[in-house]
């Protein structure tokens, strides 16, 4: 009995340690295969959490308690199920669902405030840089006011068109209380 159980806690370490390792290639190689079964639960990270941990439960079990081995084989596959569903519901499923994206719109950048990486001439084109909780981006900008920005300076854009910024300098003492542009746009 004892050598089911550590067959299935050392086949699922292995397959931890491999999926690791390779990662995307097992993943979808083995996702491919539970497809037939349309069966949500049956994703791979699952199945080999229940296989491990029936077979680190058996381990324990057999072990440590004096039980005979149906009980222990009993007490192992709930103990499995258990936290198989746990994973599931804590942490696969959660995951399906979720989406990271670092994508903006250029309608969203009038009003924010960025910083000019590259000075801005008063006919041409320099560059600024805006924050955004994803990351800073840099972008080609002009000078809306028709006036020589210099790099360091914070500027407040003002529109945007044909891939270009247009940004005006950004004047803190112009501010009443209520008009908190960083706050509002940063």
């Amino acid at each position: 009995m004892e050598v089911l159980f550590w067959s299935c806690f050392v086949g699922g370490a292995l397959f931890a340690l491999i999926s690791t390792i390779l990662g995307d290639l097992v993943g979808s190689w083995l996702e491919g295969m539970f497809d037939a079964f349309s069966a949500d639960f049956l994703k791979p990270v699952v199945t080999a959490s229940a296989v491990t941990t029936f077979g680190g439960a058996g381990i324990l079990l057999d072990r440590y308690t004096g039980m005979g081995n149906a009980g222990v084989i009993i007490m192992a596959v709930l103990i499995a199920i258990a936290l198989s569903a746990l994973i599931y519901f804590a942490y696969v499923k959660p995951m399906e669902n979720s989406e990271n994206s670092i994508g903006y719109s250029h309608t969203e950048l009038p009003g924010k405030l960025g910083e000019v990486t590259v000075p801005i001439p008063s006919k041409g084109y320099g560059e600024i840089m805006v924050k955004f909780v994803s990351g800073n981006t840099l972008h080609t900008a002009a000078s809306w006011d028709r006036r020589d920005i210099p790099a360091g300076t914070l500027v407040v854009v003002v529109d945007a068109k044909d891939g270009v910024v247009h940004v005006s300098e950004f004047e803190e003492h112009n501010l009443t209380r209520g008009d908190d542009v960083i706050g509002k746009h940063a």
